[in-house]
C-alpha cells in the first residue's frame, strides 16, 4: 500500500507518540504496519528479536504494530557517550565512535544502508510508519541528510508536518518552516498536523485555515492533549520530570539524574504504582533523605557519570542512605559504579582508563569492546523476571557468589552480605510484576505490582489510537500513503 513519513517542526513535539499511535490505529483496522525511523540519537534502546538494539521509541512503536522490534526498524542510532562523542550503531550493532565534527561526512554513506532497511521492511507489510528526527528546518544539516528529507526525498515517502501548540507559536513554527526549506523539500510535505491542544478546537480555526493558506499545505487534524501518554515508557531526557499521582503514604524511590544516563525507562513501571513516589534528582540537589530506596540508573559514558555523581556530593548521600538502612540499586552502569573499581585499558569510554568505584559491593568491572546485546529471563528475589542486558564489559569479584537473579544460562549481579545493596546487568526488570511485588515488600510496602505493567502500555496504545481516529484524518493519511507505492512503482 505504501508509506507515510512525520516529520516536526523541532524536537519534542510529539513525533514518537504520533507515530506509535497512528501504527495502533492502523494494525486495529487490520492492516500490516511496520514503524522505521532511519536515524536516532538516544541513550534508551531496547534489544531486537534479530539480536541487534534499536531506540526505546521505535521498540515501542513495533509494540504498537504488533510486532517483534527488528533493527530494521532503526537503521542508525547515535548513543552520546561524551560531550561531543556518539556510539554508532548500524543495522543493531556497534559499528564506531563519531566525533560531532565528522558526522555529516560519515552519514553520507549510511543513507544506502537505511534505504536497504527501509525497503525490506516495506515488502513486508502493507504500511510503514516513518519518524523523523528534529527538524527539515534545520537547514545547517540538510546537506548529507538521511532523516527528514534526505530519506524522504530518496524513498519517494510523503511527508506530514508536526507542530507543537502547546509550547507556543505553532504558526510561526509551521510557516516559518515552509518559508526556509528548499521548494523541492517542502513538496514532499503533503500536510500538517496540530498537536498537543488544550481546549476547544473550534478556538483554532483561524490560525488552522491561515496556515493552510500561508503554506498550501492541507491540514489532517488537530490532536488533543493525549492524558494516556504518561504511562508509554520515557524515551528522552527533556521528559524526565514526569510524575504520576501517588498516595499520601507512598515510599519515594530517587534517580540520580547522571549527565550521561541511559535506559531510564527501567523506572517506568514504577511510575504506575500509587503507593510509589519517583523522584529523578537533577543537578544541585541532594538525593531526598526519606529515599527508601535509591536507584542509580545506567549510563553511557560509567566513569564519566561517576565523576560526576561524586562532584554533586550525591556519593555522600548515597553513604549516608546506606548507614541509615536503606537500599540502593544500581542497574547496568549504575551496577558498574556501586563495586569498588572500573578499568577501561582500551580507552572504551575515553581517556580516563581507571576510576574507584563507591564500594558498596566486591565486585570490579573491566570495560571491553564487543556489547553483550540478549533477552533474559530466570527468578530474583524469589519471584519470575525477564528484561535483557545492553553492556561492554564484565564484572567479576567476591560479591558475585551472592547473585542477583539466577537466569537461564547462568548469574547476574551481586547482593552485599548486609542484602541492602543490589547490581544486576538486567535492564526492564521492574516491567515484571512479580518482581516488582518482591522489590516493593521489601521495601515494606505490600501489594505492590497489581498492574500489569504491560498491559498498561497496551491500553495506552489503543487510547492514543482511538483519539486519533476521532480527531485525525486517517482515511487520508493511508490515502496518502498509497501514494508512495504509485511514486515508486
Amino acid at each position: 500500500m505504501g508509506a507515510v513519513m512525520l516529520q516536526g517542526t523541532g524536537s519534542d513535539v510529539g513525533k514518537s507518540v504520533l507515530v506509535a499511535g497512528l501504527c495502533r490505529a492502523l494494525a486495529n483496522r487490520g492492516l500490516a504496519v511496520r514503524p522505521f525511523k532511519p536515524q536516532n540519537m538516544s541513550n534508551n534502546a531496547a534489544v531486537t528479536v534479530d539480536g541487534g538494539e534499536i531506540g526505546r521509541a521505535q521498540a515501542l512503536q513495533a509494540i504498537a504494530c504488533r510486532t517483534a522490534a527488528h533493527s530494521d526498524m532503526n537503521p542508525v542510532l547515535l548513543k552520546p557517550q561524551a560531550d561531543r562523542t556518539s556510539q554508532l550503531i548500524v543495522h543493531g550493532r556497534v559499528r564506531g565512535t563519531l566525533g560531532a565534527a565528522n558526522f555529516r561526512e560519515a552519514r553520507r554513506p549510511l543513507l544506502a544502508e537505511v534505504l536497504q532497511s527501509y525497503h525490506r521492511l516495506r515488502a513486508l507489510c502493507d504500511i510503514v510508519v516513518v519518524e523523523g528526527a528534529g527538524s527539515p528546518a534545520e537547514i545547517n544539516l540538510r546537506d548529507g541528510d538521511i532523516a527528514n528529507m534526505g530519506f524522504a526525498r530518496a524513498a519517494n515517502v510523503p511527508v506530514l508536518l508536526i507542530g507543537d501548540i502547546d509550547r507556543g507559536g505553532v504558526i510561526a513554527s509551521l510557516v516559518g518552516t515552509h518559508a526556509v526549506i528548499d521548494p523541492a523539500d517542502a513538496a514532499m510535505i503533503h500536510g500538517f498536523l496540530i498537536n498537543k491542544f488544550r481546549g476547544d478546537p473550534a478556538l483554532f480555526a483561524d490560525g488552522y485555515r491561515a496556515i493552510e493558506a500561508r503554506t498550501g499545505w492541507p491540514g489532517f487534524g488537530i490532536v488533543p492533549w493525549l492524558p494516556a501518554v504518561r504511562h508509554l515508557p520515557s524515551e528522552d531526557a527533556v521528559i524526565l520530570e514526569r510524575s504520576a499521582a501517588v498516595r499520601d503514604e507512598a515510599i519515594t524511590i530517587a534517580c540520580p539524574i547522571l549527565p550521561r544516563i541511559s535506559n531510564f525507562d527501567d523506572l517506568d513501571p514504577l511510575k504506575l504504582e500509587p503507593s510509589v513516589r519517583v523522584v529523578m534528582v537533577p543537578p544541585g540537589q541532594p538525593i531526598p533523605a526519606e529515599a527508601a530506596l535509591i536507584v542509580l540508573p545506567g549510563s553511557k559514558a560509567t566513569i564519566a557519570d561517576l565523576a560526576a555523581l561524586r562532584a554533586e556530593g550525591w556519593d555522600i548521600d548515597i553513604r549516608a542512605h546506606h548507614r541509615r538502612g536503606g537500599m540502593v540499586l544500581g542497574l547496568c552502569g549504575g551496577y558498574q559504579m556501586l563495586g569498588r573499581r572500573i578499568a577501561d585499558p582500551d580507552g572504551i569510554e575515553g581517556a580516563v582508563t581507571e576510576a574507584e568505584g563507591l564500594g558498596l559491593l566486591d565486585v570490579e568491572t573491566r570495560l571491553a569492546p564487543g556489547k553483550r546485546l540478549r533477552a533474559v529471563r530466570g527468578t530474583a528475589l524469589d519471584a519470575a523476571m525477564e528484561g535483557y542486558e545492553m553492556h561492554m564489559g564484565t564484572t567479576d569479584g567476591p560479591g558475585t557468589a551472592r547473585p542477583f537473579a539466577m537466569l537461564g544460562d547462568g548469574r547476574d549481579g551481586a547482593i552485599s552480605a548486609d542484602g541492602r545493596v543490589i547490581g544486576s546487568y538486567v535492564h526492564g526488570l521492574f516491567a515484571s510484576a512479580d518482581l516488582r511485588r518482591a522489590l516493593l515488600a521489601r521495601l515494606g510496602q505490600a501489594g505492590g505490582g497489581a498492574r500489569d505493567y504491560h498491559a498498561a502500555v497496551d491500553s495506552a496504545l489503543d487510547q492514543i489510537a482511538a483519539d486519533l481516529e476521532r480527531h485525525v484524518a486517517i482515511d487520508r493519511i493511508v490515502a496518502l500513503a498509497a501514494t508512495a507505492e504509485s511514486i515508486s512503482a
